[in-house]
C-alpha cells in the first residue's frame, strides 16, 4: 500500500489536508449507472496511487453523500466495499424489492414491499450496524426528510455534530439509529414504498417521539452534492473544512437525466407524481448552475443558451472549490452515442423509468461507458493524492 489508511475520525478531521468529497444522486434503480462511473473512477484512483485490489474508494474520500439509491450506495462505499462488491449487491436487491406485483399499483397503496427493502438492507450492512459505527471507514452523509415537519434531515456519522449523541432526556443520538433503517428511510419514495417511522426520542416525557421519514429526494437534494458542501464547510456541522480549488474536491454522480421530451400519460394521481420528478429535475438544474458557480470545474456543462456553462463566471471572485460531476442525459440521441445498438425507441424511453430492473444491465453498460468516454485522470488534481504513507 502506497498511502497511509485513514480512520473516519482522521478523515473527517480539520487538519490542514486537502478534503474530497463524494455525492451520489437519487434515482431508484437508475443508481445502477452511477455504480458504472464509479467503476471507473475506482480504477484509475487504484492505479494512480498503485494499489491494486486493495483500494477502497472509503480510503479516497472524506466524505460520502448519498440520497435515497445514492445512499444505499454510499452506505456500502462507506463500510469500505469495493465497487464490484456493492455492484453485486445490488443486482440482487433491485431483483428482490423490485419484483412487480399485481396487488400494488402506487396510487393507493405503496407499490413495493417496505418488509423486502428493510431485510435486503439489514443483510447488506448488518442489522446490528448503527450510523456511528466504526465499521464505517470514513464520513457519511444519508439525506432524508421528514414528512411529519416538512424538513430535510442529513443524518451523519460525524462525532461532534450537534445531535449525533443522546441528550440523556430521552433524545435519541443520531449515531445510535440502525444505519439500514436510515438508508431505508431515504429510499421511502413516495408512492414506491410506505415511509419509515423513526424512534426519535424515548422515556417519560419526550415529546414528537417518533418522525415519519420519506425518501431524500423529495427535498431540494435529490443531488446530494450542495448539501454536502454545507456540511463540510458551515460551521453549525462542526466540520470546518476550508474552501478553496486547491483544499476541496467534489465530485458527483448522477443516475441519469430523464428525457424532458418523453410524453407522461394516467390518471391525475400518477400526473402528480410525475410534475413531482419534473420538480426535482428544476432543483437539480439549479443546483447545477450553482456549484458552477462557485468551482473551477473541468467537467461544467452548458446550463441552457443564454448562461452557457459558467466557466468565466465566479459567485465569490475565486473558485471556493474544484467540482466534478458525471451524469448522462438519457435523451435517445445521447443514449445512442454510447450505445448504438439500442435501437428499439420505446426501450430507450424506458430508460428513464426508476422502478425497472429488466433495464438494469443496460443502464449500467450505459454507466461504464461514460465513466469511459468522460472520467479522465487529469480532472482529479494531483494534490488532492492521498499521502504517502
Amino acid at each position: 500500500m502506497s498511502y497511509t489508511i485513514r480512520t473516519r475520525d482522521q478523515h473527517l478531521a480539520a487538519d490542514g489536508l486537502p478534503k474530497r468529497i463524494l455525492a451520489l444522486d437519487g434515482g431508484g434503480l437508475r443508481g445502477i449507472l452511477t455504480l458504472g462511473i464509479l467503476e471507473h473512477i475506482e480504477r484509475m484512483l487504484a492505479e494512480r496511487h498503485r494499489a491494486g485490489d486493495d483500494f477502497r474508494l472509503a480510503h479516497y474520500f472524506d466524505l460520502i453523500a448519498g440520497t435515497s439509491t445514492g445512499a444505499i450506495i454510499a452506505a456500502a462505499l462507506a463500510q469500505g466495499m469495493r465497487v464490484a462488491e456493492v455492484l453485486a449487491e445490488y443486482r440482487q436487491l433491485g431483483s428482490k424489492v423490485f419484483a412487480k406485483s399485481l396487488f400494488r399499483k402506487g396510487v393507493l397503496r405503496a407499490k413495493y414491499d417496505a418488509d423486502t427493502l428493510s431485510k435486503e438492507l439489514q443483510r447488506v450492512y448488518g442489522a446490528d450496524t448503527t450510523l456511528g459505527s466504526d465499521r464505517l471507514l470514513t464520513g457519511l452523509v444519508v439525506v432524508t426528510k421528514r414528512l411529519d415537519t416538512g424538513s430535510p434531515w442529513p443524518l451523519m456519522n460525524n462525532p461532534r455534530g450537534r445531535y449525533f449523541h443522546g441528550d440523556g432526556k430521552g433524545r435519541i443520538g443520531n449515531g445510535d439509529y440502525p444505519l439500514w433503517q436510515v438508508v431505508r428511510a431515504s429510499t421511502a419514495a413516495p408512492s414506491y414504498f410506505d415511509p419509515e417511522k423513526l424512534t426519535i426520542a424515548a422515556g417519560q416525557g419526550s415529546i414528537g417521539q417518533e418522525g415519519l421519514f420519506v425518501d431524500g429526494g423529495v427535498s431540494p437534494y435529490n443531488n446530494p452534492a450542495l448539501q454536502a458542501l454545507m456540511i463540510a464547510t458551515l460551521d453549525g456541522y462542526r466540520i470546518g473544512w476550508p474552501s478553496g480549488a486547491d483544499k476541496l474536491l467534489l465530485v458527483s454522480l448522477g443516475t441519469g437525466r430523464p428525457d424532458p421530451a418523453v410524453a407522461q400519460t394516467g390518471i391525475a394521481a400518477g400526473q402528480a407524481i410525475q410534475a413531482l420528478l419534473a420538480m426535482m429535475e428544476d432543483v437539480a438544474t439549479m443546483q447545477q448552475t450553482l456549484l458552477q458557480w462557485l468551482s473551477s470545474s473541468p467537467t461544467a456543462r452548458t446550463i441552457d443558451r443564454e448562461v452557457g456553462d459558467l466557466r468565466h463566471d465566479l459567485l465569490a471572485g475565486a473558485p471556493l472549490l474544484t467540482y466534478l460531476r458525471y451524469d448522462l442525459e438519457l435523451a435517445a440521441e445521447q443514449v445512442r452515442a454510447l450505445a448504438p445498438e439500442l435501437r428499439d425507441d420505446q426501450r430507450v424511453a424506458s430508460l428513464s423509468e426508476m422502478d425497472a430492473p429488466e433495464n438494469m444491465e443496460v443502464l449500467h453498460r450505459l454507466g461504464m461507458r461514460v465513466g469511459a468516454r468522460d472520467v479522465q485522470a487529469h480532472d482529479f488534481p494531483a494534490h488532492f493524492d492521498l499521502p504517502a504513507g
